[in-house]
């Protein structure tokens, strides 16, 4: 029995802020970024999910911090390393997501849009929307709704 075909989600065209997470770039919508930040202290949460990694202070502002890498089921981020923080505000909530390091800006079009890759296995099947190919490498369309939802 062959696997259901995976259909991208609608394509957009549009700015996607960039980041880099184990070797690989994603990309979110630029709307939904309120900041980027440097690695800030982590308050863990007793019993929270293994994604939430702990809770950020942001100008008195406590802010739920999402584990991307625990999300995309992807290996722990090395010793020593530090996360770069993305806040991204949805329906009026600010909400970060660690990540290894920002990158750029970039403009993207529907026409470069298409499905997600097959080699996407478990839970980043349902967080990436789909993929960009940009001059030789490939931009993986994070669904930013689903991915902070922990």
């Amino acid at each position: 029995m062959t696997a259901p075909a995976r259909t991208a989600a609608p394509a957009t065209s549009g700015q996607l802020a960039t980041f880099r997470l184990d070797g690989d770039l994603y990309g979110i919508e630029v709307e939904h970024v309120q900041e980027v930040l440097r690695s800030q202290q982590l308050t863990r949460v007793p019993l929270a999910p293994t994604a939430v990694a702990g809770l950020i202070n942001l100008r008195g502002q406590v802010v739920t911090a999402i584990e991307l890498r625990e999300r995309l089921g992807r290996p722990p981020r090395p010793e020593g390393t530090d996360p770069v923080v993305i806040v991204v505000r949805l329906h009026g909530e600010a909400v970060s997501m660690l990540v290894d390091s920002i990158a750029d800006v970039v403009d993207v079009d529907a026409s470069d849009f298409e499905a997600p890759p097959d080699t996407l296995e478990g839970q980043a099947r349902d967080l990436i929307r789909g993929a960009y190919k940009l001059h030789g490498q490939l931009l993986l369309a994070l669904d930013v709704q689903k991915a902070v939802s922990a």
